[in-house]
């Protein structure tokens, strides 16, 4: 196949786009999404050593190193959808994440909370944020502070911030360690003390301690047992109906991410691919990344499968390649595609894929 026009993996055509996802972001709506990242980019910087100085000063011409982690991506997140970020190792998920809560600064683009522009906001409302936004992190074991018990692990928080005061902490930690499913006697116990799904869970109780609004989950059950990551699954669930909660669910297992989630969206090196409700996504995959992407992961069939690795290695963000990121692996490039980056455009009803073969 030379040219796939609009087609997907399951041969449906899509109509010519009609809007990209920046002007999606102006069209009325009732109430703004809690969360907007809107064309952010995150670059970190080696400097040059001492010895490249020196080697500089004889003629070498050494440059400074400079990561293109994230690269211009646009993400809007409605309250109480739960979004399913997936992509390969090292394509910027988890710092897109970490931009999402503000633990990363934007090298470029804005960060907007329920319609309002972070950046610009006082410092109350900014701590405010701060605490509406929390990240529960993907290893159990080195997330967790050794030498504090776990009274003081879930506890410490929403005591500095004034939610609670010191006489109300034992009971307050008590109900958190209920809600996440433990007994609430483990509350003076230290983390070497605990299971990997218990430690999951006590991350939970720690991200909930402050009452936030959103959560950002970065791989929360890839270090897990399957058995247990099912436990832990549920358990967000139940929390998100309970609490009301936002997710940005952040994974490479597609499995838990069809799950989990209300909507996918698809990242490769930096840039996101394609946006679409689960289902779309699942059964009209349209970027030829996603159709690899899906193609290669595992099915309980019975039938013959041939899996088909999706060619070539990922290319290094120290020098991403130019136009898509995707063309040199893409079976489908084209010589537009090396030299113009293509658009995230909607080319049907909430799903929106970055590809020229949509022909935008």
């Amino acid at each position: 196949m030379t040219h796939l026009a609009a087609t997907t993996s399951a041969g449906a055509v899509f109509p010519t786009p009609t809007k990209t996802l920046a002007d999606s972001m102006t069209t009325s709506t009732s109430s703004p999404p809690i969360l907007e990242l809107r064309q952010v980019s995150k670059r970190f910087v080696k400097p040059l050593d001492t010895a490249a100085k020196l080697a500089n000063l004889l003629g070498a011409d050494l440059q400074p190193q400079v990561v293109h982690a994230v690269d211009h991506a646009t993400l809007l997140i409605p309250a109480g959808e739960v979004v399913g970020l997936v992509g390969e190792s090292g394509c910027g998920k988890s710092t897109l994440g970490r931009m999402a809560v503000g633990l990363h600064s934007l090298t470029e683009g804005s960060r907007w909370w329920r319609g309002r522009e972070v950046a610009g906001l006082d410092k109350q409302a900014q701590r405010d944020i701060r605490l509406a936004i929390q990240m529960i992190f993907q290893d159990p074991y080195a997330s967790l502070n050794p030498r504090m018990r776990i009274r003081h692990i879930v506890g410490e928080a929403p005591l500095v911030h004034g939610l609670i005061n010191a006489s109300e902490q034992q009971d307050y930690v008590e109900q958190l360690l209920q809600k996440v499913g433990l007994d609430p006697a483990v509350a003076t116990r230290f983390p070497h003390q605990f299971s990997g799904g218990q430690r999951a869970r006590i991350g939970i109780a720690r991200a909930l301690a402050v009452k936030p609004e959103f959560l950002v989950c970065d791989e929360a059950v890839a270090a897990l047992d399957v058995s247990i990551q099912a436990q832990v699954l549920n358990l967000f669930i139940r929390l998100r109906d309970e609490l009301n909660l936002t997710y940005l669910f952040i994974s490479h297992d597609l499995g838990v991410v069809r799950h989990l989630s209300d909507r996918v969206v698809i990242m490769y090196l930096g840039r996101i691919v394609e946006s679409a409700p689960t289902a779309e996504i699942f059964s009209r995959a349209n970027h030829p990344y996603t159709q690899a992407l899906l193609a290669s992961a595992p099915k309980l069939e019975v039938r013959k499968t041939t899996f088909i690795a999706i060619k070539g290695e990922i290319p290094s963000p120290l020098h991403p390649p130019g136009g898509c990121h995707f063309h040199p692996r893409c079976p489908h490039a084209m010589p537009r595609c090396a030299l113009e980056q293509p658009a995230l455009t909607e080319i049907a009803p909430r799903h929106f894929s970055a590809c020229h073969l949509n022909g935008a």
